[in-house]
């Protein structure tokens, strides 16, 4: 289902800062966009709305648009996108429960991902390209927990990382390539209470990297592996819902449990689902949802 606004809703895109600074760069009632990635060569953001591929410059001297990366051979999008290491093209999960690769210039998409019953959810792509992590959920039952999965970047057979029976999400593989990084409720017996975790890539030392009374979702590290932004949903929350107060949350890769900076926002799902991270690892993109209060008008 492609997402759209509700009425008196409008959707921002912010670029924070590591310093702590923060500045709106697109705003718009049109047109719902989610899930900010960075290009490598920092000039602009890729974002998917209305089902289509986006790109906006990133602020110049004049405002920036959102442009359609023209497509073709691809059902509509979700917002799980990740773009490749070479820069030039990009990794994307689309609502028929594939993944494809397209160039970010545009032309024809290509499926990766074969008909095997389930849902595949795309989050991360090694630094070398070759290896895809993601979700696999049972199509059609997201009553099913997700579960963690890995495949070769141009398709092939998939392979389960054990992360026990907690639903999970978010799977990124940090810039070294030896960890994968996820939110997961395997630490938890409340419903829902995601936190977040690691794993290395061969399986082993699975890991919780703090405890909070937040639901924690989607690690994001910056390719320099100094630091990290995460989503804060509150206390009770179950998966990851839009349209709810949250907060954008910054810490240091050394200690996980001190925020550095926390951006509190109207929006959830589609606020920072994928890797926004610049290439220079000082600034990341997230998106937010205000809604209007019209008795205030």
């Amino acid at each position: 289902m492609i997402r759209t606004l509700q009425p008196g809703q409008r959707c921002q895109v912010w670029i924070a800062s590591i310093t702590g600074e923060s500045t709106l760069v697109y705003s718009t009632d049109d047109m719902l966009l989610e899930a900010p990635n960075w290009t490598l060569d920092g000039s602009s953001l890729i974002l998917n709305g209305d089902g289509k591929l986006w790109t906006l410059d990133v602020p110049g001297d004049s405002p920036a648009k959102p442009v359609e990366v023209p497509l073709s051979g691809i059902p509509d999008l979700n917002n799980d996108h990740v773009l490749a290491p070479d820069g030039t093209s990009i990794f994307l999960s689309a609502n028929d429960g594939h993944i494809y690769r397209a160039a970010l210039a545009g032309g024809p998409a290509t499926r990766i991902t074969e008909e095997d019953g389930t849902f595949h959810f795309l989050h991360g792509v090694s630094p070398d390209g070759k290896e895809l992590a993601y979700v696999g959920i049972p199509a059609g039952d997201f009553t099913q927990p997700g579960r963690l999965m890995t495949i070769a970047s141009d398709g092939g057979a998939d392979a389960r990382v054990d992360v026990a029976s907690g639903h999970c999400d978010g799977p990124e593989y940090s810039p070294d390539g030896k960890w994968l990084y996820l939110n997961t409720e395997s630490f938890s017996s409340i419903p829902g209470h995601a936190q977040l975790a690691r794993i290395r890539v061969d399986g082993s030392g699975f890991e919780k990297l703090l405890e909070s009374d937040t639901v924690d979702w989607f690690p994001h590290l910056s390719p320099d592996g100094r630091f990290a932004s995460y989503i804060q949903f509150p206390s009770g929350t179950e998966g990851h819902p839009a349209d709810l107060p949250v907060a954008v949350v910054l810490v240091s890769t050394a200690d996980w449990t001190t925020p550095l900076h926390t951006w509190p926002l109207f929006g959830g799902q589609g606020t920072l689902n994928v890797n926004s991270w610049s290439p220079d690892s000082g600034r990341f993109a997230f998106v937010a949802y205000p809604i209007s209060d019209s008795t205030k008008d």
